[in-house]
């Protein structure tokens, strides 16, 4: 709950009420924030429902309160605490917006942000056993680019780092530039799996070829 209402909440502010966006009057934030409930519902509805709202909590606690009452406090606890680590972390990526300076320091809470979102959504819908994995994980990364992708250029990815700075279409990512991002992008997947894994009790997937697959097969998809 904490962690996809941080997103829901960190995505509305970055694409509905950042000082650009308001500005250009952009056309997908209902996309993008609409997306944040598909990445989460899929992603940690095996574990809380999928929430991410006060309301939402407090409605389902009172009609079930047949079955029980009470454990809507936590939910909204935890669910107010996302949203105030939104708050903060928007803050520390838009600081234009608050009369500082973009930094090369606020690209890189920009890059371990959306990777770690995207890797955490990708464990939870593996081991959550999701039947919409894909469309879970695509609505994560969607999310997260439309939020961030004026701020850092919104790569997710060391191989999409790489591609970028090999084809020279962005003259400010420098190789020393990208091997920050790079080194950010690894430094956010692995605080995701940690998360993810403690949020499944320790459960985890190894990383190999699938059924009857070869490394031959494995190397050409991946």
């Amino acid at each position: 709950e904490l962690l996809y209402t941080f997103m829901l909440t960190f995505v509305v502010m970055n694409v509905a009420a950042a000082k650009k966006n308001v500005e250009e009057k952009n056309q997908y934030y209902g996309l993008a924030i609409a997306f944040t409930v598909i990445a989460g519902a899929y992603g940690a509805g095996a574990v809380s429902g999928g929430c991410f709202n006060p309301a939402v909590a407090l409605g389902i606690d009172v009609s079930s309160a047949g079955l029980g009452f009470g454990w809507c406090g936590a939910y909204i606890v935890f669910e107010l605490l996302g949203a105030a680590m939104a708050a903060v972390l928007f803050k520390i990526v838009r600081p234009e917006d608050f009369g500082g300076e973009k930094s090369p320091a606020t690209e890189l809470v920009s890059e371990f942000l959306g990777t770690f979102m995207l890797v955490l959504t990708v464990g939870l819908n593996v081991l959550g056993q999701s039947k919409a994995g894909a469309f879970s994980i695509a609505a994560s990364l969607t999310a997260m680019i439309y939020a961030l992708g004026d701020v850092s250029g919104a790569h997710f990815n060391p191989a999409v780092t790489v591609a970028i700075l090999a084809s020279g279409r962005c003259p400010e990512l420098t190789p020393a530039k990208a091997g920050t991002f790079i080194g950010t992008q690894i430094a956010g997947g692995i605080a995701a799996a940690f998360t993810y894994a403690f949020i499944q009790k320790g459960s985890t997937f190894a990383l190999g070829p699938v059924g009857d697959s070869t490394w031959a097969g494995v190397s050409l998809c991946g």
